[in-house]
């Protein structure tokens, strides 16, 4: 009889052929010990239970930036993030880093993200005396809310990953980085700001928000006219500007991924235009500020009859949170309609009743 074993075997040995840098999962960490797979390394076995959450599902049916557009090819939560983790393996199997490490983050990195995008995770933040991000509840319920309060027991690699993710306003960079952050988990925090300026521009350019010969001129002619073009040149940049992760250099101090001055600045550019001409407006629309009306009924409401809340959210102080936190936009619009009917008509449409 076969021991399937030597497949795992077999796998974690083509690690060993990564960079020096790579992180291996032979080498990874759980808050609770597992038996290992026989066929899956840890970090396989990582993002095969995170596509397998309910938390990952729900992303379908919430905001990216445009909420609750009327056409079939915006940009949902879920499309993100596969936009994140194509990205992402791209540019770790190019510098020769853990594709799968990588992959994973990508995969969990936004999963405690709130209805209605950012003005929901804004208006949570403004309510919540303790504070939100969706980076920390991401980690939350991969930690502490999936599997009936169990969580996933995700390794320290990816969990550390999905943690760091996030970055404010300002330098595409995000400014300092963990010291511990993994490659991989530097290359998701810059992938997901490649897939969302990129995927974004073009809802925008979709909504009639936006036309290409808006775009600033330097964005135009050093990122690219195209969609497929701006997302080549910032992937082949870091990618350029990273090489000494592949150890083929004789590079010994620990490396970082990060992008030329240049690029960095054109992308930049991009990124001040996007929240200056899509994404403050977006939030100031008639749609954003119905989604802060609802986000804070809701809130209200069940911080007021807590007793309402299903019982998978047992911890008392973060009950109300984590319940609203995990709806999907349609379902928070039906919620708040059966408690005040009327205040999600804005969205109620023939396509969502």
């Amino acid at each position: 009889m076969v021991n399937l074993s030597v497949v795992r075997d077999r796998l974690e040995q083509r690690e060993e052929s990564l960079s020096r840098f790579a992180a291996k999962s032979k080498n990874s960490t759980r808050d609770r010990s597992e038996k290992p797979s026989d066929i899956r390394t840890e970090f396989q076995r990582d993002r095969d239970r995170l596509i397998h959450s309910n938390s990952f599902r729900r992303l379908k049916h919430k905001t990216q930036v445009f909420i609750a557009p009327t056409g079939d090819h915006y940009v949902t939560r879920l499309t993100h993030t596969f936009e994140v983790a194509q990205i992402a393996r791209t540019i770790a199997r190019a510098l020769n880093l853990n594709e799968d490490l990588t992959e994973a983050i990508a995969l969990g990195h936004d999963l405690g993200h709130t209805p209605f995008g950012h003005v929901g995770e804004k208006e949570i933040d403004e309510l919540n005396p303790q504070g939100f991000t969706h980076a920390a509840q991401s980690l939350r319920i991969v930690e502490k809310l999936e599997k009936g309060g169990e969580g996933l027991n995700l390794t320290s690699e990816v969990r550390q990953g999905i943690a760091s993710h996030s970055k404010p306003r300002g330098d595409v960079m995000g400014g300092p980085v963990p010291e511990d952050l993994t490659l991989e988990g530097q290359i998701v925090r810059l992938s997901d700001a490649i897939a969302y300026l990129n995927h974004d521009l073009a809802d925008a350019f979709r909504a009639g928000v936006l036309k290409v010969t808006d775009l600033p001129t330097q964005v135009l002619e050093n990122l690219g006219d195209r969609h497929s073009t701006r997302i080549d040149t910032m992937v082949n940049d870091i990618v350029t500007r990273s090489w000494v992760a592949t150890g083929e250099e004789g590079f010994h101090s620990f490396p970082s991924i990060s992008m030329s001055d240049e690029v960095r600045e054109y992308v930049n550019v991009l990124r001040e235009f996007m929240f200056d001409r899509v994404y403050v407006p977006e939030d100031r629309s008639g749609e954003g500020q119905a989604a802060r009306d609802i986000v804070r009924l809701l809130y209200q409401y069940f911080d007021d009859n807590r007793d309402t809340i299903p019982v998978e959210y047992p911890d008392e102080e973060r009950a109300v949170v984590d319940y609203i936190a995990g709806m999907t936009d349609l379902y928070a619009i039906r919620v708040a309609e059966r408690i005040e009917p009327g205040i999600g008509s804005i969205f109620i449409t023939g396509r969502i009743r």
